[in-house]
C-alpha cells in the first residue's frame, strides 16, 4: 500500500466509488460533480448488495497495490433491514484486513478509503429534496414532507422506495411500477446537495468536502 503522507495538506484528487447498483450509479453521476467540483470520479457499479459485498476484499486488494496517494476509495451500499452497526462493522473490518486507513477508524491520520450507508436506501434522499422531485414530476403532492411519516427520510416505515413509488403513482407517474433508474436520472438532476434532509446523504457529502477541501 502507497502511504498517504501528503493527505493532510492536499486535498484528494480522485476518488473511486463502488455501488451495489445501476440507480445509485445514476444519481451520483449528476450529484458528485455539484458537490466535488473539479475532482474527478469514476462510479463502479455491481450487480446488487450482495455482489458488491462478496467482491469488495478483491477489489481493494487490487487497488491496495496501485493506488496513489492523493486518491480515496467511497463504498456506498444501502442499509436495507440490516443492522446499521453490524453492516458498517463489516464494511470497515474487510477495510482493514486490506490495509486501508478508514475516515472513521483515522482520527488525526490520513485515510483513503470512506464507507457509507444510505439509510435505507436511495430513495431516502429523493425525500430529503422534495423540491427536486416536484420539479422532475409536478403532479406529485406538495406537503409530502411536512406529513409526519415522511418528515424524517431516513425513518420511513415499511420500505423507502415503496413509499416512494406509491407516491409517483397517485400523481400519475409509473403506473407499471417504479423504473428506478429513470427516476434517479430525472430527479438528481434537480437535487440541491445543499438543501437535503436526509442525515445519510448530508454524512456522505460532508465526508466528500472533507476530502477534497485542503486539510
Amino acid at each position: 500500500m502507497k502511504a498517504v503522507e501528503n493527505a493532510e495538506v492536499l486535498g484528494v484528487e480522485h476518488i473511486e466509488v463502488l455501488v451495489e447498483e445501476p440507480s445509485m450509479e445514476t444519481a451520483l453521476r449528476l450529484l458528485l460533480p455539484k458537490i466535488l467540483g473539479a475532482t474527478t470520479f469514476n462510479v463502479y457499479v455491481h450487480q446488487c448488495k450482495n455482489d458488491l459485498l462478496a467482491r469488495l476484499p478483491e477489489r481493494l486488494r487490487g487497488y491496495a497495490k496501485w493506488i496513489p496517494s492523493n486518491w480515496c476509495i467511497v463504498v456506498v451500499i444501502d442499509r436495507d433491514d440490516d443492522d446499521c452497526t453490524a453492516l458498517k462493522a463489516n464494511l470497515e473490518k474487510t477495510a482493514i484486513e486490506t490495509n486501508f486507513t478508514t475516515r472513521s477508524r483515522a482520527e488525526n491520520r490520513a485515510y483513503n478509503l470512506v464507507n457509507r450507508l444510505a439509510i435505507e436506501e436511495l430513495e431516502a434522499w429523493y425525500f430529503g429534496d422534495w423540491a427536486a422531485v416536484r420539479a422532475a414530476y409536478p403532479r406529485v403532492m406538495a406537503t409530502i414532507p411536512s406529513q409526519q411519516k415522511y418528515r424524517d427520510p431516513d425513518a420511513i416505515s415499511g420500505g423507502t422506495w415503496e413509499a416512494f413509488e406509491r407516491i409517483l403513482r397517485k400523481g400519475g407517474y409509473f403506473k407499471g411500477g417504479l423504473r428506478k433508474i429513470e427516476a434517479a436520472q430525472t430527479i438528481a438532476a434537480y437535487m440541491d446537495p445543499t438543501r437535503n434532509t436526509s442525515k445519510s446523504f448530508q454524512v456522505l457529502r460532508a465526508a466528500l468536502l472533507e476530502m477534497v477541501i485542503k486539510r
